[in-house]
């Protein structure tokens, strides 16, 4: 089977630098990702400053591979030796007294980071939770590197909001665009908002956002397009057929030399390509 051939092209976001594979037809694949190992990540803390010495009280994150969900995951509330805000009590419904006999980041910050290392962190907004685990391991004072130096960082509003511009891009409303079933979530807990981005972060990354047949079932609002199927006359031309370049197929070439590199063999496309060999 031919596999598809695609145009490479190099994106920054900030000072993120990500490798995407860009399809005939603009559409983005990032093929670099496909082969990784993903974290995907969330806190919730005493307040909205770390100026004003708010903590983190909670920290979900759950692991991808391969884009998969392989099961792991690491969750833990901590005792952050202050009062939580009022009003972040509101939001997630954490409370001094339930955090009284929690352990300490700096009990569990050996185990955190070696769940995370060297991994790509998915976030959602992910300065706010990058600029408190940072704070969180410069209070530890053991001369160790901020986040984005032991993993990658990927902040999925970032991305909602090139695919969505002018649309809400909550987490919320990312549910309700991409169909994803997040009634559980009557208050904000880490470990329950990493799995739920996780279901966000693969849809939007995967293509196809919802397949419905029911042109009745269309969210209005929601970004996602859903018709009814209609029947293909027979009078309709051949489809075009738009071949490859010499410079695309090179280019296609150099990206399978690369995976075949990362995996130690031969990668997915060439197995398919050449099932017997």
């Amino acid at each position: 089977m031919r596999s598809p051939i695609a145009v490479l092209k190099r994106c920054w976001n900030k000072a993120e630098t990500d490798v995407f594979a860009e399809t005939r037809d603009g559409a983005q694949v990032d093929v670099e990702r496909a082969v990784m190992r993903q974290i995907v990540l969330d806190t919730e803390t005493t307040g909205l400053e770390t100026a004003q010495g708010h903590r983190v009280i909670e920290i979900g994150a759950v692991e991808i591979v391969h884009r998969r969900k392989t099961g792991r995951t690491f969750h833990q509330y901590l005792q952050p030796d202050r009062e939580v805000d009022p009003g972040a009590m509101e939001v997630h419904g954490i409370s001094n007294e339930f955090l009284r006999d929690k352990p300490r980041f700096r009990d569990l910050a050996e185990d955190f980071l070696a769940f995370v290392r060297d991994a790509e962190l998915i976030i959602h907004n992910a300065p706010f939770d990058i600029g408190f685990l940072d704070h969180e391991l410069a209070l530890l004072e053991r001369d160790l590197p901020p986040m984005e130096r032991i993993c990658g960082v990927v902040d999925t509003l970032v991305m909602a909001r090139s695919l969505h511009p002018g649309q809400r891009n909550s987490l919320d409303a990312l549910c309700r665009r991409y169909d994803i079933d997040n009634t559980q979530r009557e208050l904000h807990g880490a470990l329950l908002d990493a799995e739920i981005l996780c279901d966000v972060y693969l849809a939007m990354t995967g293509g196809q956002a919802a397949l419905s047949l029911d042109a009745d079932d269309a969210d209005p609002g929601s970004g996602v397009m859903r018709r009814a199927p209609r029947p293909v006359s027979g009078d309709r031309p051949p489809l075009r057929v738009v071949k490859a370049t010499t410079e695309e197929r090179e280019a296609h070439e150099a990206w399978l030399r690369r995976l075949d590199e990362s995996v130690g063999g031969r990668c997915i496309w060439r197995q398919r390509e050449h099932p017997d060999t």
